[in-house]
């Protein structure tokens, strides 16, 4: 292969590239952003009172819709305050749907990544990095998510109502069998974090790091099975690989970001090699938070 060096350039002071020029690419393709298998439904769509949002998106296997703004330079106030200002105005227009800020920049400066870090948990936010590079005369885009959307209500347990519960517990409800798979795959999460351990709540088990939550994965054991949750980015190419492993995909939990999959006692050793994968996968995910 031919090593091509390529040069940063910027857009917004571009002589001929623009935030139209931008719009366009990502309308052609969505999917250059990293939000999953999403679709244009609609661009300069008209806010009442307050302009235009520059693009809206939705996600096709899901009610999840984005509400995008584009900023060519560094990120600022009015960015930030807009964003969100059309993401409040879409979610109470639609309340069907889910929905999701997504700011996008040249650079998201070190500032305002505290400002949209404090945002996030309490409005579901994206910051995601633009960069435009050119060889050759030819001139491509490279999107990083710099601040991923956060589950609402998850890190401090609201759900559960702050009622912690203990093993025997679980062993009622579910049964001893489906418990110790619980205790398999702390084992394998452990491999990344040796100070992991269970943590017993009303309505589920999950992952504590000294006494604190650290839910990437959760774990229900029922009575003749354990439905084992794992906190990974909805795609058709996650499902399609979890499937093909032969893995029991009950479905995908829109609201907590959760693949929930069913495994029946004697199953983790067959299955090991793609549990260890995506237990890996929401390990490395949930550090970057």
């Amino acid at each position: 292969m031919d090593f091509v060096k390529f040069e940063p350039i910027s857009i917004r002071n571009h002589p001929e590239l623009n935030e139209r020029w931008v719009q366009d690419r990502i309308a052609e393709d969505p999917s250059i952003l990293g939000l999953g298998d999403v679709v244009l439904k609609d661009r300069e769509r008209m806010q009442p009172k307050a302009g235009r949002l520059d693009l809206l998106l939705q996600d096709v296997e899901s009610s999840r819709r984005y509400e995008v703004e584009i900023q060519l330079g560094a990120t600022d106030e009015s960015h930030i305050i807009r964003t969100i200002e059309y993401w409040d105005i879409e979610r109470k227009r639609y309340p069907q749907y889910e929905h999701t800020a997504v700011i996008v920049a040249e650079d998201i400066t070190s500032r305002f990544l505290n400002v949209i870090n404090l945002f996030n948990g309490t409005i579901p936010l994206i910051a995601i990095q633009m960069r435009a590079l050119q060889s050759g005369g030819k001139v491509g885009l490279v999107f990083t998510t710099i601040v991923d959307l956060l589950s609402l209500g998850l890190v401090d347990e609201d759900e559960e109502g702050q009622e912690p519960t203990d093993r025997a517990y679980w062993e009622t409800r579910g049964s001893k069998k489906t418990v110790a798979m619980a205790d398999q795959l702390l084992t394998i999460a452990k491999a990344h974090d040796p100070t992991l351990e269970l943590k017993y709540n009303k309505f589920y088990i999950g992952l504590a790091r000294n006494g604190q939550p650290c839910n990437f994965v959760v774990f229900r054991p029922k009575k003749g099975f354990i439905r084992f949750e794992v906190r990974l980015r909805n795609s058709p190419e996650t499902q399609e690989r979890l499937e093909s492993a032969g893995l029991d995909v009950m479905d995908y939990d829109n609201r907590w970001g959760y693949y929930r999959i069913r495994l029946q006692p004697g199953e983790l050793d067959k299955h090991k090699l793609i549990l260890s994968d995506v237990i890996a996968e929401a390990y490395a995910a949930s550090a970057q938070k």
